[in-house]
């Protein structure tokens, strides 16, 4: 699919108050799906009920969803496209993460003792259903113009990401841009953080199998020291790329497992360790499978040990195009103000949003999701994670603002 020219025409200045506002009772509808999801997760390709939930919803308003190959999320047009100008696509991820929800404040909690949304999808989901819901109204008015793709994307937490089969499966057809948004619990509710260019890294699986003689405790100069020498690759690996990868790259190599023996008398045969790989220089991430390998060579074979390693290729950087992202800082300010908008940092977290964008040009925006006010430190990926259900408005106001926008430009000539 050929990438759209990157010369817009702006829309004019003195153009009427934009309509797409969300009406009062469909914010209600939109909070009480957003908790029922909560309350409701599900992990990545057994998005069954999530997926049902939305097209039932979708379906009420007239509209016609396609659920994906797949069996879980699905795509949705709203308005007849009719071969033109590509459209612009509105972009969900709608699984949850396996881990407890600790919350014990909230009625919506999740009901499964080993799941929860613990990284916003269920908000992502909730915003672009209603932008497609409050979209479709302005196109049974004669408001909209341009049709829009709404995408519900499965397994966004599952490298290398549930955007790949996606794509495979032919969501992108008649797409020229995409956009998206993630939950931002640093950034407070009513504001945007934006960046063109990388907004965040690279992220791979790194599994490392170590193998040896093993034996007795007394005795370890006559075993190959399995402990010692997993220890030596959790601590010298990353030592060692730091100085033989370019600083500017950002590549960590940070662990989350180790495992090794079951007594404390016996040198073990086998150990595992099993981490990620981030960058943030899409270059590096061409370069550090091989750079990896290397380290873990020199670290392995110095103990005397064997061993394998399952380097699995997850997501590149998102890289924001600068004028889909300049689109949404203006769609952002025609709903809250200029001053609503925040520029961000490159963060180390990996998305695969990034993919669509090995095809279309498209940009990713940070939703803010902190009360005002609120002064309590919370992070996504953790059981505590919750959000002001207020930025569910915020955020489909922003994405109706910035599809009538960007249906209100004049094409690129060819």
């Amino acid at each position: 699919m050929s990438r759209e020219s990157q010369t817009l025409q702006p829309v004019a200045s003195d153009r009427p108050e934009l309509p797409g506002k969300l009406p009062d009772h469909l914010r209600t509808e939109l909070i009480a799906f957003r908790r029922d999801l909560h309350m409701h997760p599900e992990l990545g390709h057994q998005e069954f009920r999530t997926t049902a939930a939305i097209k039932a919803r979708l379906e009420k308003a007239g509209l016609r969803p396609r659920v994906l190959k797949s069996g879980t999320g699905l795509i949705c047009d709203v308005g007849t496209w009719d071969g033109g100008r590509p459209m612009l696509a509105l972009r969900a991820d709608i699984d949850a993460l396996p881990i407890p929800d600790t919350k014990t404040h909230v009625a919506y909690r999740s009901t499964f003792p080993d799941r929860a949304h613990a990284c916003g999808h269920d908000v992502h989901t909730a915003v672009v259903l209603g932008a497609g819901l409050v979209l479709a109204e302005l196109d049974r008015q004669g408001l909209l113009p341009r049709p829009v793709r709404l995408l519900f994307q499965p397994a966004e937490e599952v490298l290398p990401g549930g955007a790949t089969e996606a794509i495979e499966s032919g969501v992108l057809d008649g797409v020229g841009r995409i956009v998206a948004v993630h939950c931002d619990p640093r950034v407070d509710t009513g504001r945007i953080g934006l960046r063109p260019g990388p907004i965040t890294s690279a992220c791979d699986r790194l599994e490392v199998t170590l193998t040896g003689s093993g034996g007795h405790t007394a005795r370890p100069h006559l075993t190959t020291d399995l402990v010692t020498a997993a220890a030596r690759v959790a601590v010298d690996a990353p030592a060692l790329l730091a100085r033989r990868m370019d600083a500017r790259s950002g590549m960590s190599v940070t662990w989350g497992r180790i495992e090794a023996g079951h007594a404390c008398n016996v040198i073990p045969m086998h150990a595992e360790l099993s981490g990620t790989v981030r960058c943030l220089d899409l270059a590096a991430w061409h370069e550090a499978p091989d750079m990896i390998h290397a380290a873990i060579d020199e670290i392995a074979t110095m103990h005397g040990a064997k061993f394998e390693i399952n380097h699995v290729r997850g997501v590149p950087p998102v890289v924001n195009d600068p004028v889909i992202t300049e689109l949404l800082r203006e769609a952002m300010g025609a709903r809250c103000g200029a001053e609503s908008v925040e520029d961000t940092e490159q963060s180390l977290g990996g998305e695969d949003f990034s993919w669509y964008l090995e095809h279309v040009p498209g940009a990713m925006a940070r939703l803010g999701v902190r009360a005002p006010g609120d002064t309590a430190k919370r992070d996504l990926h953790r059981g505590d994670f919750d959000v002001d259900e207020d930025a569910i408005a915020v955020g489909v106001e922003f994405f109706t603002a910035a599809a009538l926008i960007d249906g209100r430009r004049t094409p690129p000539s060819r």
